[in-house]
């Protein structure tokens, strides 16, 4: 394909994870989900298990394959030379169940666990490997709705409040006085299954209880953690992830505001829709909350381990319409677009740019429309043009 056009389409790759919600995604891209599936994430990027499809006057072509027959001139040389890959994936997700508690390792232990598994011939498919490839994942998201999540643990007076006004949790509160967070987490992590029952037994009941009559907020863990368990006929094993969601912030996020999760931070998603921007990485380390894989021993030694104030990225305004939510991390930058009335956007493209409109339409070089939900492709020094009616909303991510 040639690459003399700098401009395409661009199709991603729809995922059907069991936690995700049934319309947003559909309405968003405009599809029918006549089974009622999950549309969990849309997937715009190179990343080999599903890279997107450009439309080409030769056809559908993936984006990985035209980025491997030519890296230097789609990606550039400066960031063909530094990540050797397009080093971002952008993402549409719908939380309708929250997600694993999760953790990502470094870009430095990343390669450590990578070549140790590969030595060790655990196939890259196997339910049990951690590392997926050699790279860090850090990720930043905005909120297109109302959000919440967990983020990182709760400082020292907060989480000491938590152990002293949840009373099945007293017992921990001089662990964590004496042995910090590192103590008290893995204490509760390393629980064998029935302890963890006796543990969160009556808390669970009793949170369950008081969700059902308006009691809670979802400031509260007990909302999320009687979520849990709101569809369960008997309750049997109780994830040990409960205690996470106790010990980590419970962070609401309102549409257009971010957070940037890096190496380390334990995280979880519980509600809502964002968009997300991660460097190329399937790397997850899991302590709960989930089917998949957990790996107690990995998850602690990856977790960072101390109180935070979750910082809420409200965007730096670059230009009139453009803010810039700031990441420290050189693998990926995203921007949210705003056209008002008949004020445009004109641009040239430093590097490959992936651009979608999540609300409104607009005109692209005053010939191609690109309706809601519609993603385009730039490659390095494609100069464009955007313009609407109306109001557009749009977001890009860029390196």
């Amino acid at each position: 394909m040639s690459t003399s056009n700098k401009i395409f389409k661009l199709n991603g790759v729809i995922q059907h994870y069991a936690w995700g919600g049934n319309t947003f995604i559909p309405d968003l891209l405009g599809v029918e989900n006549t089974n009622d599936k999950p549309f969990a994430e849309y997937w715009m990027g190179a990343h080999p298990m599903a890279s997107a499809i450009l439309e080409t006057n030769d056809g559908p072509i993936s984006l990985i394959d035209i980025i491997n027959k030519d890296p230097e001139t789609v990606l550039t040389k400066a960031v063909y030379d530094r990540f050797g890959e397009l080093p971002y994936l952008l993402k549409v997700l719908d939380v309708k169940q929250m997600l694993s508690i999760q953790v990502h390792p470094t870009k430095e232990e990343a390669e450590k666990g990578f070549d140790k598994e590969e030595a060790a011939g655990i196939p890259i498919n196997a339910p049990n490997r951690n590392y997926k490839d050699r790279n860090h994942k850090p990720e930043v998201m905005v909120a297109l709705s109302d959000f919440w999540l967990l983020h990182g643990f709760k400082e020292k007076n907060l989480l000491e409040k938590t152990l002293a006004d949840v009373q099945e949790f007293n017992i921990l509160l001089p662990l964590f006085k004496m042995d910090g967070y590192q103590g008290l987490y893995q204490f509760v992590m390393e629980l064998a299954q029935q302890e963890v029952n006796s543990f969160l037994m009556s808390v669970v009941k009793r949170v369950i209880r008081q969700k059902k009559d308006g009691d809670l907020t979802k400031s509260d863990p007990g909302w999320w953690v009687a979520q849990l368990f709101e569809d369960v006929d008997q309750i049997v094993d109780i994830d040990r992830g409960v205690f996470s969601i106790y010990f980590f912030n419970i962070v609401n996020v309102q549409a257009g505001e971010g957070v940037f999760q890096g190496a380390g931070l334990p995280h979880a998603y519980l509600e809502g829709q964002n968009i997300e921007l991660m460097a190329n990485s399937d790397n997850v380390l899991r302590g709960g909350l989930t089917p998949k894989h957990i790996d107690v021993p990995e998850l602690l030694k990856h977790t960072l381990f101390e109180g935070i104030v979750p910082n809420i990225l409200k965007g730096n305004e670059i230009r009139i319409g453009e803010k810039l939510y700031p990441c420290p991390v050189p693998d990926f930058a995203i921007s949210k677009i705003e056209l008002v009335g008949k004020r445009a956007y004109t641009n040239t493209a430093e590097g490959l740019e992936i651009i979608i409109v999540t609300a409104g339409g607009a005109i692209l070089n005053n010939s191609i429309v690109l309706k809601r939900g519609e993603a385009i492709c730039l490659l390095p020094d494609a100069v464009y043009s955007l313009e609407s009616s109306g109001n557009c909303t749009l977001f890009k991510a860029f390196v």
